[in-house]
């Protein structure tokens, strides 16, 4: 009988079809003595039957219990949670748990295949850069005390200086006393000239005086020196050594008079060099 207890609570398994296995149970819990009675019951019956139906009314008496069982069994769908809480209901479900800590970062992958090569871009334009220097300044100055240069036509004074650049220009200025004496109309011309010629880029740099015809006598007694200057800015000069220098000539169309240069004073010549 514990055997079959067992064997019955194990087909079960489940809350819910527990009544109908108690049934069942309680069927198969009937004492021996009471089969036994019944056996001998039946046995007498058997006695007035043929042996034919003695032994399907036994055949059918074993299999009429088995029959329910079997129907129990297949109205019964096992709760998957079953084996997992036992007979317990489940309760409800509990709070999520906090994110756990980041992993470690994994091993780095294998480097990956090498691309496939571009297609062939097209030809490029050669630009060639000219990279010049920083412009530096570059000047001189040549002066004289009391130069009194009493010539009429010819060089006054002259001032070597170094060109860097032939695309530059050339700044002069000539600062001195001048003085031109005459009894009738006359005139003299100051001028510059760059390794012996006179600018071309792009006119002369020169400064005139001019003396009108007065009377003879205070034509005979004017005799006045003053501070001028000639400046003017030459281009088209080469570079290398430039001999700049400083004249004195007539005027077109004037008879030349007396003429004085740097008479007891300062005389200077600047020559700057410029970027255009």
């Amino acid at each position: 009988m514990f055997f079959l207890r067992v064997s019955f609570w194990k087909l079960t398994g489940s809350f819910i079809l527990r009544p109908a296995l108690l049934w069942t149970q309680n069927w198969l819990q009937l004492s021996v003595q009471t089969v036994a009675s019944h056996l001998t019951q039946s046995f007498a019956v058997f006695g007035t039957m043929s042996p034919l139906a003695a032994r399907l009314l036994i055949l059918v008496c074993l299999t009429l219990p088995l029959n329910g069982v079997e129907k129990v069994r297949r109205g019964y769908r096992k709760d998957p949670d079953a084996d997992k809480y036992g007979s317990c209901m489940q309760g409800p479900a509990g709070t999520s748990g906090r994110d756990g800590n980041p992993g470690a970062n994994g091993i780095p992958g294998t480097p990956g295949f090498p691309g496939r090569d571009g297609q062939k871009g097209e030809k490029g334009e050669c630009i060639s850069e000219i990279f010049e220097e920083p412009w530096r300044p570059n000047y001189k100055q040549c002066a004289w005390n009391s130069l009194n240069y009493g010539i009429d036509l010819g060089k006054v004074a002259d001032c070597t200086f170094t060109k860097l650049r032939s695309d530059s220009s050339l700044r002069v200025l000539f600062s001195g006393s001048l003085r031109l004496k005459c009894k009738n109309a006359c005139c003299q011309r100051w001028y510059f000239t760059f390794n012996g010629a006179e600018c071309t880029g792009p006119l002369p740099i020169e400064s005139i005086i001019y003396l009108d015809q007065g009377s003879p006598e205070l034509n005979s007694t004017i005799n006045i020196h003053r501070t001028s200057s000639v400046e003017g800015l030459c281009e088209g000069v080469k570079a290398g050594l430039v001999d700049v220098a400083v004249w004195v000539g007539t005027c077109a169309d004037y008879p030349k008079g007396d003429a004085s240069t740097g008479w007891n004073s300062v005389s200077r010549i600047i020559v700057e060099e410029l970027p255009k």
